[in-house]
């Protein structure tokens, strides 16, 4: 790790703030959403004022949080204190931070992380963001409650798709066993965020399954504007159909690319244990994990296509 801070750096910065915008990247995932509600309740337990923003907003499938509803999509007035969570690079906020500088905090677990702040506070061994807070909790003191838990262990389910990726560690389970002693109901919070889906979501399955092509290992598929509108999905995302790619039999590499409205598509990579997608992921100034990683590229979807699966069948 480069840049290092403690945790005793990061208090003493927090400690001296009053008023703290914490915000997370677009296209919000679990650990994104689960972090930021997680960690705005420990500052306001320490008693800070918190503003909780996220570009794209909160996908409906965690409305059920609590607090989920006090995350707005801008940030409004004057802060002392700007964290960023669960973000390998400072563009990912979007223009949540334009008024306010470079971020003073920046804690992630991504291995590509940028090391954007003033304060950098990354590990890239923790599964999820959501993990690494866990500490915090009890570096301010502050009781785990049910509702903190409830939003962590949220970050830590869907990061690990179940407690299931290759970077699952025992300190994972034993964070995890933490947060589901406060009373947590651990079968429905799962059935909730990763076995859940809405009819329109299976419908957009349907219109990427349509699409999937293999070349040996590798698979693919795309999503185009018609498809999303096609059978009205509202979101900007693949409805995690690239986990359900991953799942193939006999394949290394899966890779979906949705397009956008704004001219650009977001790719998204998935491998087996011995590849490293991030390192594709980064050539298309994208980032993550060797298992899990995505970029947003500007172009064509039928151009960026054909560079991405150039790029990504080198792995091979």
């Amino acid at each position: 790790m480069i840049n290092n801070a403690s945790i005793d750096e990061l208090k003493a910065k927090i400690d001296a703030a009053h008023r703290i915008l914490v915000t997370s990247h677009i296209r919000p995932d679990g650990d994104a959403v689960g972090s930021l509600l997680g960690f705005g309740l420990v500052l306001e337990d320490i008693g800070k004022e918190v503003n909780l923003v996220l570009e794209d907003g909160v996908p409906t499938i965690f409305n059920h949080l609590p607090g989920s509803e006090r995350i707005y999509k801008k940030p409004v007035g004057v802060y002392d204190l700007t964290i960023v969570l669960d973000c390998s690079d400072i563009s990912r906020v979007g223009n949540v931070l334009d008024e306010y500088g470079k971020a003073d905090i920046n804690i992630d677990h991504h291995p590509t992380n940028t090391y954007f702040g003033r304060l950098n506070f990354v590990n890239s061994q923790a599964v999820a963001t959501a993990e690494m807070l866990v500490d915090f909790v009890a570096a301010f003191d502050v009781q785990l409650t049910k509702e903190i838990a409830a939003s962590l262990l949220t970050g830590l389910v869907m990061d690990s798709l179940g407690f299931r990726t290759s970077n699952m560690t025992p300190k994972t389970l034993r964070v995890a066993a933490m947060l589901y002693e406060t009373g947590i109901d651990l079968p429905k919070l799962y059935e909730k965020v990763l076995l859940q889906h809405s009819y329109e979501a299976i419908r957009y399955w349907g219109r990427g399954l349509t699409n999937i092509e293999r070349e040996g290992r590798l698979i693919w598929t795309t999503l185009s504007l018609e498809d999303r509108h096609a059978v009205e999905y509202p979101g900007r995302d693949d409805a995690d159909l690239v986990n359900v790619l991953s799942t193939v039999e006999d394949t290394d590499i899966c890779v979906i690319l949705i397009e956008q409205c704004d001219g650009t598509v977001k790719v998204s990579w998935r491998a087996k244990p011995g590849f490293d997608v991030s390192e594709v992921a980064m050539k298309f100034d994208g980032g993550g994990h060797k298992p899990a990683a995505g970029a947003t590229i500007p172009g064509r979807l039928d151009t960026i296509t054909k560079e991405v699966l150039e790029e990504t069948r080198k792995l091979l």
